[in-house]
C-alpha cells in the first residue's frame, strides 16, 4: 500500500505526472545552482523521503512573504513545496484558530523535537518587554525562544526576519530586531540559520531553500550575510535586461522622459541594482513575467540590510549629496558616513564582519575598480573610510 507520508504518493494522488515531477526537479536543480546531472538523483530522493515537519511563525510582518510563496499559478515549484513539507503551524494558512491553533504548534514542537524546521517571517520587537506584538498572550520573543530551542534549523524569510526590515526603520519604537540579532545577543539558542531576504523575497528563493534542506538535510552555501549564494551571489545590475543601456551610458533622467519611454537604464533615477544581490532579473515575478526594472521602476534594494534608512529611494547613486555632508565632522565620522552609504549594501550592516584590514582598502579600489567600486568614492572619502575602520579596530569593535 502506498505510504501517504511519502512525497511520491502525495504527488500521484494530486494528479502530478512523472514528467511534471521531473520538470519540477530540473527547476530546483537550476535554482540551487547544482550540476544538471543531479536531476535524476533529486527525483529518486524526493520519491522516497518523508515530509519535513515545519513550524512557521509570523511576527512583525505584512503577510507579504506568505503571499509571495502562495500567489503563483499551479503546478509550480511554489505550490509543490507544500507536498514535501508538513506545514504544521502557520497563522495565515492553518484552518485551526484560537486554542486549537496554539495546541497544534505545541504538538508539532513536542512530537518532532530536534527535527522540525522553523521558519520565521517578520521582525521581533524586544522594547518594553516585547509588548508590541503578542500571539495568544505570548510575546514574539518568548514564542520564538520556545520554538527555536528544539528546532533543527531556522529559515528567516523576508528582510524583516533577516535584517529587521521596515519595523526596524528609525527611530524603531518597538525595538525590532532580526532572528540573527537575537542569536548574536544570546536571547535565543544558536541554530543553523539562513536568511531569505527581500520585501518580499522571491517565491523560488523560499521554495528552493526548503527543497535543499529536505534533500540534503542541511542548508545551502551562504554568502557573508547568511543568504543562499546561488540566489544572492550576483547583483540585480549584473543580470539586468537594461545592462546594455548602462554600458552605453544611456540613462533615463526622469520617469517620463524620452529615455524612460525607450527603456533606458534607470541608474540615474535611483536604481539600486548595482548594490543589490538577488535573482529578480533572472527568476522574475508573476510566473517569470517581469520584475520591477523591466516594468519601468528602479530597484529599491529591498534584499539588502537597512535599505529603508538609506536616504531617498529615487536619489541617484551618483548624486554628489549621496554621502552625508561631512565638512563639520572629523575624518573618522566622515568615514562612518561613507561606510553606511556605500559598503553596507554588499558587505554587512555593520563593520564587524568587514574583515579587510583598513589600510588595504585604497589598494583594493585601485586594483579592482570594477563593479560597485565604480561609484563615486573620492580619495578623501577613502581616507576617511580608513580612519573610521582604524578607529573601530583600535576600540575592539570588529
Amino acid at each position: 500500500m502506498a505510504n501517504p507520508d511519502r512525497l511520491k504518493s502525495r504527488l500521484r494522488d494530486g494528479g502530478i505526472s512523472r514528467r511534471a515531477f521531473l520538470k519540477y526537479c530540473t527547476t530546483l536543480v537550476s535554482m540551487l545552482g547544482l550540476p544538471s546531472g543531479l536531476t535524476s538523483v533529486m527525483a529518486q530522493t524526493l520519491d522516497r523521503i518523508k515530509r519535513q515537519s515545519v513550524i512557521w511563525l509570523s511576527f512583525q510582518e505584512c503577510t507579504g512573504c506568505t503571499e509571495s510563496l502562495t500567489r503563483s499559478p499551479a503546478p509550480t515549484i511554489e505550490n509543490l513545496i507544500f507536498d514535501f513539507i508538513s506545514l504544521d503551524y502557520h497563522h495565515t494558512l492553518q484552518a485551526a484558530s484560537g486554542e486549537a491553533a496554539e495546541q497544534a504548534r505545541e504538538h508539532a514542537r513536542d512530537s518532532s523535537r530536534g527535527k522540525y524546521l522553523l521558519i520565521v517571517d517578520g521582525s521581533i520587537p524586544i522594547a518594553d518587554g516585547g509588548v508590541y506584538s503578542t500571539i495568544a498572550g505570548v510575546s514574539n520573543l518568548d514564542m520564538l525562544r520556545s520554538c527555536a530551542r528544539d528546532a533543527a534549523a531556522i529559515i528567516a524569510v523576508g528582510s524583516c526576519a533577516s535584517f529587521g526590515g521596515l519595523p526596524q526603520a528609525a527611530p524603531n519604537p518597538t525595538g525590532a530586531v532580526s532572528v540573527g540579532n537575537l542569536m548574536e545577543r544570546g536571547d535565543i539558542d544558536q541554530k543553523p540559520l539562513v536568511n531569505i531576504s527581500g520585501c518580499p523575497p522571491l517565491p523560488t528563493a523560499i521554495a528552493a531553500t526548503l527543497a535543499h534542506y529536505v534533500l540534503f538535510n542541511g542548508l545551502p552555501a551562504l554568502d557573508t550575510l547568511g543568504r543562499p549564494r546561488a540566489i544572492y551571489g550576483n547583483t540585480v545590475h549584473e543580470r539586468c535586461s537594461r545592462l546594455h543601456f548602462y554600458e552605453q551610458k544611456k540613462f533615463a533622467k526622469d520617469f517620463d522622459d524620452e529615455g524612460a519611454r525607450k527603456g533606458w537604464c534607470l541608474y540615474e533615477v535611483g536604481c539600486k541594482g548595482p548594490l543589490t544581490h538577488n535573482a529578480c532579473a533572472t527568476v522574475k515575478w508573476n510566473d517569470g513575467t517581469s520584475f520591477p526594472i523591466e516594468s519601468g521602476h528602479p530597484c529599491l534594494g529591498c534584499s539588502e540590510p537597512g535599505f529603508w534608512d538609506r536616504g531617498e529611494f529615487y536619489e541617484s547613486l551618483l548624486a554628489k549629496d549621496a554621502v552625508a555632508e561631512t565638512s563639520d565632522l572629523d575624518s573618522a565620522e566622515s568615514g562612518r558616513a561613507v561606510f553606511e552609504h556605500r559598503c553596507v549594501y554588499c558587505h554587512a550592516s555593520g563593520p564587524k564582519p568587514f574583515r579587510t584590514q583598513a589600510d588595504r582598502i585604497p589598494h583594493l579600489f585601485q586594483k579592482n575598480p570594477s563593479g560597485v567600486h565604480r561609484l563615486n568614492v573620492s580619495e578623501q572619502e577613502l581616507d576617511d573610510l580608513v580612519s573610521y575602520l582604524t578607529r573601530i579596530d583600535r576600540n575592539g569593535q570588529r
